[in-house]
């Protein structure tokens, strides 16, 4: 048998490197230098307004304007938050009021801090952890990030005093949206439900090597009136541990309870898949029925990890060179040239067969994906299309943009440690241009399959 790419790995030695609450605080009078009895008297309290000021999803923009300062005050904005495991994320950003004493994140410059320049969103996106190398995800989407913000007087690191406080509850279920656990059979997934009778359009949304049971991105898709099932395929409950052997049958099975469902719209799903995701997005949409549309986000054309089984057929896994990985100056792994090329002999056996999809693709690419080649691959998707005498497919590519694209507002994973290898890799992308991808992303996203799910041509433009 094969070994897995973990094992793989870990023979290779490199396993071996190794709701609104308000708070206000005013101070003693702050002393000055320049004499025995210079000083300054304390400034009034400032104020936090939030819009909107309720409830929020966590892809949604919120409007931060802070209030009761003095004229030109210097302030620093901080932002923090712990995730389930209690682990510290925070950004921070330096500011000036303006002539009235007001601070509005929508006209208001960064000065420096964890960003610069105009940036509404910049202390989410910002959001650095504390401890180097975790990725924020959203492990349990029935409860919200609480994000404290707070104002302090100066710029940092001399910025002392609290001026003003307010917590920032950023919700993944967005209002009226169900949440229904599916064990159905093989099938191990979570199917999120829009609010109203429906039936609504469906996808199918896979995650990558990660392994596990993601539903954050579902749960928020289905804000925008889609029926989203979040599908684990392994390192869940009764699932396999790896992905040795993958068996399209199982998510053969997961279409079919897809379809039968009365809140499905049918007669066909989408298909939403992320890295390793993607290319058994791919292999559904090439080799199962009643799949209209799939949208890609940084995959491969070919089978990767594990071979591919279904009926009589089985697809070879495309194949890797370790000793082919490098080493960035901050010490992670970088994969970029590890795998081989799909073009060549042998290993265009494990080329999936994209031309035998009856739908849409499009190709969501992070030109600074340093996880692997995924521009080449959507490049070979088109020509493979194209010489089959189908359509072009949609690429949108996104300079500066690195492997992990997630939701609106998520700070760009850079570097993490794996799930299953346990190693930090890197994955590319600058924070800024990445965020912003981020956002057009899911826009893009929701415009496609609201086209070929549902016949609608656009969605509403971001606010921000």
């Amino acid at each position: 048998m094969m070994a897995s790419f973990p094992a793989v790995l870990r023979a290779s030695g490199l396993c071996l490197r190794s709701p609104k609450s308000w708070a206000w605080l005013s101070g003693p009078p702050k002393m000055r230098p320049g004499g025995p009895v210079s000083w300054a008297p304390a400034r009034m309290a400032a104020t936090v307004t939030l819009e909107p000021a309720g409830r929020c999803s966590w892809d949604e923009p919120v409007h931060i304007v802070v209030r009761g300062l003095a004229q030109g005050q210097q302030v620093t904005l901080r932002a923090s938050l712990r995730d389930e495991k209690g682990a510290l994320f925070r950004a921070h950003a330096r500011y000036c009021a303006d002539a009235r004493g007001e601070l509005d994140l929508t006209r208001a410059s960064a000065l420096g801090g964890s960003f610069t320049g105009l940036e509404p969103m910049g202390l989410l996106w910002a959001l650095e952890p504390e401890e180097p190398f975790l990725r924020l995800v959203k492990r349990d989407v029935q409860t919200p990030f609480a994000v404290e913000l707070e104002v302090l007087d100066g710029h940092e690191p001399e910025a002392r005093r609290l001026l003003g406080r307010t917590v920032h509850e950023r919700h993944f279920l967005p209002p009226g949206v169900r949440r229904e656990p599916v064990r159905a059979g093989r099938v191990r997934a979570t199917l999120f439900l829009p609010p109203g009778a429906g039936p609504f359009p469906g996808i199918i949304d896979l995650f990558g090597s990660g392994g596990g049971l993601c539903e954050y991105r579902a749960s928020l898709l289905a804000g925008h009136g889609f029926a989203v099932l979040a599908l684990a395929y392994f390192r869940f409950e009764d699932l396999p541990e790896n992905m040795n052997e993958i068996h399209l049958e199982y998510f053969e099975e997961a279409v079919g309870f897809m379809l039968q469902h009365p809140k499905v719209k049918g007669p066909s799903v989408g298909l939403l898949g992320f890295s390793k995701g993607g290319d058994l997005c791919l292999s559904m949409a090439s080799f199962l029925k009643g799949i209209t549309a799939t949208v890609l986000i940084n995959a491969c054309v070919a089978n990767t990890i594990g071979a591919l089984h279904y009926k009589d057929m089985i697809i070879p896994d495309l194949g890797s060179d370790l000793k082919k990985h490098t080493i960035t100056e901050s010490g992670l792994l970088d994969f970029m040239d590890i795998w081989n090329n799909p073009l060549e002999e042998p290993y265009h056996q494990s080329l999936i067969p994209l031309e035998k999809a009856q739908g849409p693709f499009l190709f969501i690419v992070g030109m600074d994906d340093r996880s692997w080649r995924s521009e080449f691959y959507a490049h070979i998707a088109s020509e493979r299309l194209q010489a089959h005498g189908k359509d072009r497919p949609q690429i949108i590519c996104y300079p500066g943009t690195g492997h992990c694209i997630d939701p609106p507002y998520f700070p760009p994973s850079r570097a993490s440690v794996h799930a299953v290898l346990g190693l930090p890799i890197f994955y590319g992308g600058e924070p800024k241009a990445h965020s912003r991808a981020q956002i057009d992303a899911w826009q893009q996203i929701q415009t496609f399959f609201h086209k070929h799910l549902n016949g609608k041509k656009s969605v509403k433009p971001s606010k921000m």
